[in-house]
């Protein structure tokens, strides 16, 4: 099962405009976006109101994927201009 998830190749398209990922094309995009939603929204409902522990927490959840995001990303990450 690892090996499948581990396949070589971008799970999310490039964006047209601007920097970043753009939305998934293979299941295992759609996997790890869907799961860091559910982390984030996890965190927050979790912690509730103790913001001393949900800012950090949702922070280092929303940053830590991202060398994921950037490494599976058709070109990678740069500015894009639409052409």
């Amino acid at each position: 099962m690892l090996h499948h998830f581990m396949e070589k190749g971008p799970w999310f398209r490039a964006k047209t405009y601007g920097y970043g990922a753009g939305l998934p094309f293979r299941w295992q995009g759609w996997v790890l976006l869907l799961s860091h939603i559910a982390l984030i929204a996890g965190l927050t409902l979790g912690l509730g109101d103790d913001s001393r522990w949900m800012i950090p927490a949702v922070l280092v959840a929303a940053f830590a994927p991202l060398p994921i995001y950037a490494a599976k990303t058709e070109g990678g990450w740069k500015w894009r201009w639409g052409g």
